[in-house]
């Protein structure tokens, strides 16, 4: 049986989705009330942030796989379109996984 791949499924209709971290392999649900960033954080990862509003850029995280849903106000229209970063505090997923470079 073939494991679906969660980075090409669109997220729960409940706004859930998944981040894993390349890393370590971990993998973290998040909900539609959660920002990445403050699952990172309750699981115990020290990552770099300032603004929480996603408009300083600290804490920009390179994306391995998946589509992020940009909510920020500090990349380009351009490089939102790449889809190979994301800011942790505000912006979410489009698909069902998340892969993180962390």
């Amino acid at each position: 049986m073939n494991t679906p791949n969660l980075s090409q499924t669109p997220f729960a209709a409940d706004g859930t989705f998944e981040v894993q971290l390349q890393k370590s392999g971990q993998t973290l649900q998040v909900t539609k009330d959660q920002s990445i960033l403050k699952v990172l954080q309750d699981a115990g990862h020290d990552v770099p942030f300032s603004c929480e509003e996603g408009i300083c850029g600290t804490c920009l995280t390179k994306v391995v796989a998946g589509t992020p849903d940009h909510w920020d106000s500090y990349l380009t229209p351009e490089e939102q379109e790449k889809g190979d970063c994301i800011m942790l505090c505000c912006s979410r997923s489009q698909t069902a996984r998340l892969v993180l470079d962390l």
